[in-house]
């Protein structure tokens, strides 16, 4: 798995996706979210596959134990590089994830990924408090789901640029650390309420990025995916 920025293909359909992809003249690694996936399913990510590029399957699960394992068993089939729950599923559901994932991959394939969502990066202190009883501040609320998540023998976590660092400080630094609501300077946060430029999450101890409108909806995706590169490759 590389470590280039992540672009999310948060667009409708395959049309769409395939109109931006042929942009561009190289590997990419892409999101492929729950919209796409829902729409297209599972051949949506085969055909990315056949293109060439790596894929971060965002969905997200989150139910009971068996349910997970069995879904993540399928899943892993796709070969897939990296894919999520929620944290907040708990351990043994966690755990029962990584196992369906080791199961459903083929013998002398790499096991894709597996990471945790702690809190969504468009979740602010006040709403977490407020909606899911949470007394603790977002950054405890985050550590605590990231070393449960460590615990249960994951590859690392989602979290906001504003956490990277302490979750690598608490967990190590090859726990992965993907943060989404990247930004350009002066760009729109849309529904992200914890933001940050490329460089500055470098700096601050991101792991991986995960870029989209900023890339998707630019004039020119690919030189806006140059610039973010750039940023984000910058010592």
């Amino acid at each position: 798995m590389n470590n280039k920025p992540i672009i999310a293909l948060d667009f409708p359909g395959e049309k769409e996706v395939f109109n931006f992809l042929q942009q561009f003249n190289e590997s990419l690694f892409v999101k492929v979210g729950m919209e796409l996936y829902m729409q297209e399913g599972p051949s949506i990510v085969n055909k990315i596959k056949e293109q060439g590029h790596d894929i971060f399957l965002d969905l997200k699960l989150h139910d009971i134990p068996n349910t997970v394992q069995s879904a993540m068993k399928g899943l892993a089939r796709l070969g897939i590089d990296l894919i999520n729950v929620h944290a907040a599923g708990g351990r043994p559901m966690m755990e029962g994830a990584l196992e369906g994932l080791e199961a459903g991959t083929a013998a002398g394939n790499k096991r894709p990924a597996l990471i945790a969502v702690t809190q969504l990066t468009s979740t602010t202190e006040e709403q977490m408090q407020a909606e899911q009883k949470i007394a603790l501040s977002l950054q405890e609320s985050v550590l605590h789901y990231a070393k449960l998540t460590k615990d249960a023998g994951l590859d690392g976590v989602v979290c906001s640029v504003h956490e990277a660092k302490a979750i690598a400080e608490a967990c190590g630094n090859d726990f992965l650390r993907v943060t989404p609501g990247i930004r350009m300077l002066g760009g729109d946060a849309h529904d992200q309420k914890r933001i940050a430029t490329p460089d500055g999450a470098k700096k601050d101890g991101s792991s991986l990025i995960v870029v989209g409108r900023a890339i998707t909806g630019a004039a020119n995706p690919v030189q806006a995916y140059k610039e973010v590169c750039q940023l984000w490759e910058a010592k």
